[in-house]
């Protein structure tokens, strides 16, 4: 993957250093509160490399995000095909975001996104990209229509890698942006 910077960050592919940040994202009660599961080092270190396999193959993914200012890696933020979700047809591309909960607040998601659903359009050129959340994660949600996704009504669908000893996780709002939607966006 050729890195994609903006103004703040560099977006790329994992390096060997970030694993524990990967781990700690992945196991923070805050930032996996909307997930049923947390991972353990073994289970978080076999996400990271199926991630950084992906990346290598597809030249994008859910990619590490880099501060400019420092090198800290702050989580992830990127694109990769939506997989188990069946009202989606297969080829559709998700976008999604994880960062440690001391780089929240900082428009870190949203200005990464925006770089991402450029490269989505310009580069892979797509007809769309979605994303989706739990029903009541308003932070997610809220980058999600910072970016200019819409919700799609009647969209809202169970998640199945969700269990049912959770059923408060289960139900998942479905927001897509189109890439006509997003060239009148940004080129008005």
């Amino acid at each position: 993957m050729n890195p994609i910077t903006t103004d703040r960050l560099i977006l790329r592919n994992w390096e060997e250093r970030e694993r524990g940040l990967f781990h700690r994202i992945n196991c923070d009660e805050k930032v996996m509160e909307f997930f049923p599961f947390r991972r353990d080092r073994a289970a978080s270190d076999a996400l990271f490399d199926r991630l950084r396999d992906e990346i290598s193959r597809l030249g994008y993914g859910f990619a590490a995000a880099e501060l400019k200012s420092d090198g800290a890696c702050i989580g992830f933020i990127g694109l990769r095909p939506a997989v188990g979700i069946p009202s989606l047809p297969d080829g559709t591309v998700e976008i999604g975001w994880r960062l440690a909960p001391e780089f929240w607040g900082k428009s870190y998601a949203t200005e990464a996104a925006c770089a991402w659903l450029s490269f989505g359009f310009e580069t892979l050129h797509l007809e769309e990209i979605v994303s989706f959340a739990v029903w009541n994660n308003a932070r997610s949600i809220a980058v999600m229509r910072r970016i200019g996704m819409r919700e799609i009504v009647g969209g809202d669908f169970d998640h199945p890698g969700v269990p049912d000893t959770h059923p408060w996780l289960k139900r998942h709002v479905l927001y897509r942006i189109a890439s006509a939607d997003w060239r009148r966006s940004v080129h008005p």
